[in-house]
């Protein structure tokens, strides 16, 4: 191919891509559809986002998906009236193409394969969400709350509830929203309305609340009625702690962002989310390294059954730990997290028998926290009950990753040159790195990346859903 042949090949490829880009806007703002490729979410996707996830399709199948032959069922899907789903056109378009030669039947098609998602959750109210603190999990919940602002939204987020109120403070907490150091700059506006104590991003009029204790708000006071608060400050853990949220007007269910004591669920979504009750007012999201895992476990232990295991967590360091050495009553955290690898205790382990009971007493778990601000690691070393090598493993994983009902948990990556910062942003509660596993018999060691800020926040919205009964479909359905 000439250079000429290669810019135009480009151009055209661009061009499809901006082409699509106000279609997809348009699909979740006004109808709640998020469109997806082969797992990668498009919302909010750049051109050149867009084009990459087309480019990854043939890893997944062994072939092209040319942004031409996508692009039609974007056009084709705008056209119905499909509702609060997510919407796979790699897969739909894939399947497709192998049995037609032209986009004749593509609207029919379409019209076939999306008729349970017609109107779809059209009689369901929107609810109201209070984040009850703003540190890095509460701002990332805000912008994946932000980003799906639109007519179609049913998820809104209403208030921030703080600590102490010092001049200044509105201004502080806007600016760490706008800016972060890990995740980049907010994408949109965000503005500040001082005299009434809010925040303004992207359209959204955030209430700002400042007390000291969870039963000292009213929440009808700001038109704030039956909200989900999300407890994300890890200070109260328990059901009498967590239980002076919903001695507050307004509020009717609590979600802590951290892993619960006592008999409150702990809940990794995807696995367990079954088991939210309407009945249930306080809920668990478990932990970041319990999110990244037992996706990950379920799938194999449906498959070979695991006798026992160790899980070794490379974590990167938390606020939790100090800048430069200092007191910490904790062993070892004392010590300067930027210039050490600590070992410390996880309960990640034995966490993951509370949403999957069938390895109750079957893990252990240690963790190492590392200097990097973001983005961690965890080695799952297991005994099988059953035998297996090192494809075999490999190959039903990317399998569980694009064709499961954990397709939205689980990632995988064939790259050889992957490297912690690469998977800053992922969406996914665990990256498998097939390259480095290892399999031989009734042994395996499986290398899992995530993100422990942003993919554990991607899990604590699915539990938000759940809790407030805002049930999104998943279409095509896995066969």
């Amino acid at each position: 191919m000439s250079a000429d042949k290669h810019l135009r090949s480009w151009q055209e490829r661009f061009e499809m891509a901006e082409a699509m880009q106000p279609l997809l806007g348009k699909l979740y703002r006004n109808q709640g559809v998020e469109v997806m490729l082969y797992g990668k979410p498009l919302l909010s996707a750049s051109t050149i986002e867009v084009i990459k996830a087309h480019r990854l399709v043939r890893r997944h199948v062994g072939e092209k998906l040319r942004l031409r032959e996508s692009f039609p069922f974007v056009e084709a899907l705008s056209k119905l009236a499909v509702k609060h789903c997510k919407v796979d056109i790699g897969k739909l378009a894939v399947n497709y193409w192998k049995n037609h030669s032209d986009a004749s039947e593509i609207q029919a098609y379409m019209t076939r394969e999306l008729e349970g998602a017609m109107n779809y959750g059209d009689d369901t109210p929107a609810r109201d969400v209070v984040l009850y603190g703003f540190g890095r999990i509460g701002r990332l919940l805000a912008r994946l709350m932000i980003e799906r602002t639109g007519q179609s939204n049913k998820l809104c987020l209403r208030a921030i509830v703080l600590r102490g109120g010092k001049k200044g403070d509105l201004e502080k907490r806007a600016s760490l929203l706008r800016r972060d150091s890990v995740h980049g700059a907010f994408n949109g506006s965000v503005e500040v309305d001082e005299e009434n104590n809010a925040i303004i991003a992207n359209g959204t009029y955030i209430q700002v609340i400042y007390a000291n204790s969870p039963d000292e708000v009213d929440y009808t006071k700001y038109g704030i009625n039956d909200a989900l608060v999300v407890d994300n400050t890890g200070i109260w853990k328990d059901e009498d702690g967590l239980g002076l949220h919903l001695k507050s007007k307004g509020a009717s269910k609590v979600l802590l962002t951290a892993p619960a004591k006592g008999a409150i669920k702990n809940v990794v979504y995807g696995v367990n989310d079954s088991d939210i009750l309407d009945t249930d007012t306080i809920v668990s999201a478990a932990s970041c390294t319990t999110n990244a895992i037992t996706p990950i476990l379920k799938a194999v232990n449906d498959k070979y059954g695991i006798e026992n295991g160790h899980v070794e967590t490379i974590h990167s360091y938390t606020n939790d730990q100090n800048l430069i050495d200092n007191y910490h009553k904790a062993d070892r955290r004392g010590r300067s997290a930027p210039l050490n690898m600590v070992i410390t205790e996880t309960g990640a382990a034995k966490a993951v028998s509370k949403a999957l009971p069938a390895l109750e007493g079957k893990l252990t778990g240690n963790a190492i926290r590392v200097p990097t601000p973001n983005v961690s690691m965890a080695i799952i070393s297991l005994n099988l009950n059953g035998e297996t090598d090192r494809d075999e493993m490999n190959d039903y994983l990317k399998h569980m990753a694009l064709q499961s009902d954990l397709q939205y948990q689980i990632d995988f990556t064939e790259s050889t040159e992957i490297v912690s910062n690469d998977l800053v942003g992922s969406r996914y509660a665990g990256v498998v790195d097939s390259q480095a596993t290892i399999a031989d018999g009734k042994r395996a060691i499986l290398y899992v990346w995530y993100d422990n800020e942003f993919g554990y926040s991607c899990q604590v919205v699915g539990v938000m859903q759940k809790m407030l009964g805002l049930t999104t479909l998943s279409l095509p359905s896995q066969k």
